[in-house]
């Protein structure tokens, strides 16, 4: 069944009510799953309502949780996320985070006792669409072991970032799993019972595997382990930015998102805010429009950012084919 976004999200937003979630907690996640799935980011999509659903109902997550600032100081905030789901917490670290760099030129804003938090770099169009530059880094329950270890001690730990550019033209918007493949893939192929890539993951023992439900059991790959220890290293630069930094939970003290019961992941997410105009100016702009020309003399190159672009336009037009049975389930 093809569905508008708009209806699409009001299912969801029922669905996550029905669960345990406030009014404005569901319309928040609604709002960020349908944009994930419209942009063809199916694992951070509505693939996960019915995992949210369950965390909900089981208390690892608290619907009725409302976020607020912790701490301020300076150009840096604190949100507590209260151990709902991360979407309305991380809504308002980044509204407070525009405010403070409008008048300090830059803010780092924290958010603590917090969940997944959906596609990173969706929460950073806001930060672009006020003209600013975002970067944002989460950590999430371990999966990759880090460098030269075996058991999982780092998340997939995503980094993201947002840079405006002028004339009403799309950000560029990058989004990156420091895994070989995002976690939320391989949870889509088992649950289609697909196979995987080599070279994705490896099975409990430690060996590698293609099998989807064995690699959920076992550790995802760092990027470029093959060659380099690079893809581990920059995991534990965001493992620590998105937790001793802040005051969150580090990967290995919260339980999967892919089980149902298990503790309150108290996860963190960090996103910086820099308004252009403190450093170079207006003259950013231009700079940036030198950058992307360059880059464009490559024929055939896609920006970063431009397919999820296209994606959501074609979505918001047309709306998005949804399994039936999808549906059936949200109504259980």
């Amino acid at each position: 069944m093809k569905l508008p976004l708009a209806d699409l999200e009001a299912r969801v937003a029922t669905a996550l009510e029905r669960a345990g979630a406030s009014a404005a907690m569901a319309a928040s996640t609604a709002r960020a799953l349908v944009l994930a799935e419209a942009q063809g980011q199916a694992g951070h999509g509505l693939s996960r309502v019915a995992q949210y659903a369950i965390h909900l109902r089981n208390g690892r997550a608290v619907g009725h949780a409302v976020p607020r600032v912790l701490r301020r100081q300076g150009a840096t905030l604190v949100v507590d996320a209260d151990e709902g789901l991360a979407f309305p917490a991380c809504d308002l670290a980044i509204a407070e985070a525009i405010a403070t760099a409008r008048h300090q030129g830059l803010a780092l804003a924290g958010v603590v006792r917090s969940h997944h938090c959906g596609v990173l770099v969706d929460h950073l169009r806001a930060v672009a669409a006020a003209g600013m530059v975002g970067l944002g880094f989460t950590n999430s329950p371990s999966a990759m072991p880090a460098a030269g270890g075996r058991h999982p001690v780092f998340g997939t730990n995503p980094i993201a970032a947002a840079f405006p550019r002028g004339d009403g033209a799309d950000p560029l918007l990058i989004d990156l799993s420091l895994s070989e493949a995002a976690r939320g893939k391989v949870m889509v192929a088992a649950k289609a019972g697909k196979p995987i890539p080599e070279g994705w993951a490896l099975d409990e023992s430690g060996q590698p595997t293609t099998d989807a439900a064995a690699a959920l059991k076992g550790s995802m790959l760092p990027v470029g382990a093959a060659t380099s220890n690079k893809g581990a290293m920059l995991a534990l630069v965001v493992e620590l930015l998105a937790t001793a930094l802040i005051g969150a939970n580090y990967g290995f003290e919260a339980s999967s998102f892919f089980v149902d019961d298990g503790n309150r992941p108290g996860i963190g997410q960090t996103f910086i805010v820099i308004d252009p105009r403190a450093l170079a100016g207006e003259s950013y702009f231009a700079r940036v429009e030198v950058l992307v020309a360059e880059m464009l003399t490559d024929e055939g190159l896609r920006l970063p950012g431009a397919r999820r672009e296209a994606l959501r336009r074609k979505a918001e037009a047309e709306g998005i084919e949804v399994a039936d049975a999808l549906l059936a389930q949200w109504q259980a």
